[in-house]
């Protein structure tokens, strides 16, 4: 079976292939081969790391109730954050010490961010994060169970959106530049909220394509050390879900 292609920027096209030009499965002894449980049980670890930080940057700006003294944090997350996640899609091999330091740096951010956010909309943390975590369950639910089936026109259509939504977003930020605001994308109106619907729902539909990626993966006997890289590109998606969901729901307070 041929290897998927995933919107997933961590997850490419020729991340199951072997950097030697021939497929792993005729490398790796099976002792050392890439396992499903594997990577689900790294993507645990990775989540854990993620919410360890983030509680740790909650309860600093909690404690304050001042951005300023998170602020620092969330930077280093932030950047530290695309730096690994750079390091880690180059060098596949160093994704078992290279992605729990990206979880633990986006956690930084995410929780000062999430901190902040909930001052504002009190309880929009809890409930972006409950929404998260059932979106993946159900979703990988769907996914094994087939009630969700990755066909060449699901797979196409997703990446289209994302590849769509990528463009936007670079777009705006460099018209932002200019002064020139997307005021009803960004506000809280029908239009809004709409928006970030849709994105949610893209967000959510990659981890569709990243469970079948894996598993494709799996197949092909990509060796141990993807197994951690499998889980960070799941990571990937969640952390841009969950802050398309945050986005989401302060939307919606603000309209209320």
């Amino acid at each position: 079976m041929p290897l998927m292609k995933t919107s997933n920027p961590a997850l490419g096209e020729n991340t199951f292939r072997d950097v030697s030009g021939g497929p792993y499965g005729s490398l790796v002894d099976a002792a050392n081969r890439m396992t499903l449980n594997g990577t689900v049980n790294k993507t645990g670890v990775l989540l854990i790391c993620a919410l360890a930080t983030a509680g740790w940057t909650w309860h600093l700006f909690m404690q304050s109730r001042n951005a300023g003294e998170v602020a620092p944090l969330m930077l280093v997350g932030m950047i530290g954050g695309l730096i690994f996640a750079l390091v880690t899609s180059f060098k596949k091999e160093w994704s078992p010490i290279t992605a729990p330091i990206y979880a633990l740096l986006e956690g930084l951010m995410l929780g000062g961010l999430s901190a902040v956010m909930d001052l504002r909309y009190p309880g929009i943390g809890i409930e972006a994060v409950s929404l998260t975590f059932g979106t993946l369950f159900v979703l990988l639910f769907a996914y094994r169970s087939g009630l969700i089936r990755v066909t060449q026109k699901f797979r196409l259509g997703v990446v289209a959106a994302t590849g769509g939504i990528c463009l936007f977003y670079l777009a705006q930020m460099l018209l932002g530049f200019l002064g020139i605001r997307f005021a009803s994308i960004n506000g809280s109106g029908l239009i809004g909220i709409g928006f970030s619907l849709i994105v949610v729902a893209v967000a959510a539909l990659n981890l569709v394509l990243d469970f079948d990626f894996i598993e494709q993966g799996v197949q092909a006997g990509a060796p141990k050390y993807m197994e951690w890289y499998g889980a960070f590109g799941i990571m990937v998606t969640l952390v841009w879900l969950y802050i398309e969901i945050l986005r989401l729901l302060s939307k919606m307070q603000r309209r209320n």
